[in-house]
């Protein structure tokens, strides 16, 4: 495929924003998936079957489509630091989400850009313009404000799962500046992509047993949840988001980034039954102010 094929649409069409509509759609639904699937399963092994039925997808797309995967291109050492971050990223999201809503943690994962934006400053050269910072500046006021909610509270419960889960976006931000920053960057997006599956199953294989008890209440409901997160949300969506980003200028696709958190903080709410104090709705309408401000003059990566 030539270049000009591949950015062959000028701008954000119909179908681009209907697409897009349902990814960040999909991306919201995905942390009530998990709060689902961590009812029936450790989040710990829930995350390591999560990446080796989505790795088996992918594997599967990719023999059918005749695309080669090679370690052997100088992208196997950027790769495994890659898949090792990704895999962290998601055994912190996993394990917040047992202690926090999924209101909560769609904001504090969706701060990714926020870091990603600070790390492409100190490590690939990509300085921070003046509306930049005006973004990084709306973002951090908004997790202040979801730490304030949760200070207010009585018990202060959801504070460690509050921070797990922007652990978790920081470590999804190492994950992109490694693969902007390495011969990953160039690789076709199936190869990165098992990279990150694979190499995250291994890494999260041996701490299953610090979670606890493996199977906790395994239901219907529960293993529908894991299966969607693997074969709809990993392997399908995140194929469609590259298909888009080949095709349609990344500026423009990365303007519909803050739909996420919308979609998350009131899917959490309509399904999960999350509460929404003025102080969580405040927070997402900063974050999601800074992701419109932070994310149309740069290119996105693919959400966890």
């Amino acid at each position: 495929m030539t270049a000009a094929e591949v950015q062959r649409r000028p701008a954000i069409d119909g179908f681009a924003t209907g697409v897009m509509l349902l990814l960040t759609f999909s991306w919201g639904l995905n942390q009530v998936a998990i709060k689902l699937s961590n009812s029936g399963f450790n989040p710990v092994l829930a995350t390591v079957l999560r990446a080796v039925i989505a790795a088996a997808c992918i594997y599967a797309w990719c023999r059918l489509r005749g695309i080669p995967l090679s370690v052997r291109d100088g992208t196997l050492r950027p790769g495994v630091l890659a898949g090792v971050l990704f895999g962290g990223e998601f055994v912190l999201l996993f394990f917040g989400l047992d202690y926090t809503t999924a209101a909560r943690s769609v904001l504090m994962l969706n701060t990714m850009p926020f870091w990603t934006l600070i790390g492409a400053h100190l490590f690939l050269g990509d300085r921070i313009t003046g509306m930049k910072l005006v973004g990084l500046l709306l973002a951090f006021g908004g997790v202040v404000v979801v730490f304030a909610d949760q200070l207010s509270l009585p018990d202060g419960s959801a504070l460690l799962g509050d921070l797990m889960c922007l652990g978790a976006g920081m470590l999804w931000a190492a994950t992109i500046i490694v693969i902007k920053g390495s011969k990953l960057n160039d690789a076709r997006p199936e190869q990165t992509l098992m990279y990150q599956l694979v190499v995250s199953a291994l890494f999260a294989l041996p701490l299953v047993p610090l979670a606890g008890p493996a199977l906790r209440e395994v239901t219907a409901l529960a293993t529908g949840a894991l299966l969607f997160q693997s074969v709809y949300v990993v392997a399908f969506t995140y194929m469609l988001w590259f298909w888009l980003m080949r095709r349609y200028p990344a500026p423009g696709l990365s303007s519909f980034a803050f739909l996420t958190p919308v979609w998350g903080v009131a899917l959490g709410a309509l399904l999960l039954g999350d509460e929404l104090s003025w102080r969580i709705v405040a927070a997402l309408v900063m974050i999601g102010l800074g992701l419109i401000v932070v994310n149309r003059p740069v290119r996105a990566s693919p959400p966890a």
